[in-house]
């Protein structure tokens, strides 16, 4: 059963607002009439989504109340108003609502809203769970991992693709891959196809070529392994790309070590 807090300061629309919600099967949690009763209530009785008169004779309006709850208590809002005026509306934007209950309204319309505001609330909270959890897996991996849309535009950078790069995560997101990702062949020194444009045409490759240069922010340069891969959708469109790279120094290390062993025998 969802719990409902209703903010309305005309009290026999509350009470009738309270009533209907009572009939259709959920919770009221509280009616109250001011912005500050509404923070209150929200902090103490955790309603699943708050009815919110956007004109309100109070100190704060629901516009602004709605603002503080979303942001200290994560709780959808719905707006009630008997109002369409543009000013009002571009201020109700800011708030993220959930819906809005144009005055007067049935009880098909309150159903209705709210059922799909708690559906949103719903897959927005699974939505930034499993962006978290992606983040903590990217951020636990011992390689290096760069994700980009279609276009080439970093979406994702790991904190071992921050190392090898040179760029921060803060000054890499929302830049072409091209800016950060600059590699080269070690033999001719000329610049490598896009990996972007090699990912989407193969959808997967390994390896640019036979030795390949990552050049970091600063100049440096070391020799890299590159995994490219395609990033489509359940319909199996093409969203993006996912880039995984490796520092080889070492390997190249022993390898030299393990050829000059070889010709000393």
């Amino acid at each position: 059963m969802a719990k409902i807090m209703v903010v309305e300061d005309e009290s026999i629309v509350a009470e009738h607002i309270r009533i209907s919600l009572q009939n259709m099967g959920y919770s009221v949690t509280s009616v109250v009439s001011s912005g500050a009763m509404a923070i209150k209530d929200a902090e103490n009785k955790r309603p699943d989504l708050v009815l919110m008169d956007i004109v309100l004779d109070s100190e704060m309006d629901g516009i602004e109340t709605a603002k503080l709850i979303r942001s200290l208590f994560n709780i959808p809002v719905v707006f009630l108003t008997a109002y369409s005026d543009e000013n009002i509306m571009e201020r109700a934007k800011i708030t993220e609502p959930f819906g809005y209950i144009i005055k007067p309204f049935n009880d098909t319309d309150l159903r209705i809203n709210i059922e799909i505001g708690l559906y949103k609330h719903k897959m927005e909270r699974e939505l930034k769970d499993s962006e978290q959890w992606l983040t903590a897996a990217l951020k636990s991996l011992g390689e290096a991992v760069i994700t980009t849309d279609k276009k080439g535009i970093i979406k994702t950078i790991n904190p071992f693709a921050e190392a090898l790069t040179g760029w921060k995560r803060e000054d890499a997101l929302g830049r072409h891959l091209a800016t950060i990702f600059n590699v080269v062949s070690e033999e001719t020194g000329k610049h490598l196809n896009d990996p972007v444009k090699k990912a989407i045409q193969e959808g997967s490759f390994y390896g640019l070529a036979d030795r390949t240069l990552l050049m970091s922010k600063d100049g440096a340069k070391m020799p890299v392994d590159i995994i490219g891969s395609a990033i489509k959708d359940d319909r199996d469109n093409l969203i993006g790309v996912a880039l995984i790279f490796y520092d080889i120094i070492e390997r190249n290390r022993i390898y030299e070590m393990r050829k000059s062993y070889r010709a000393i025998s």
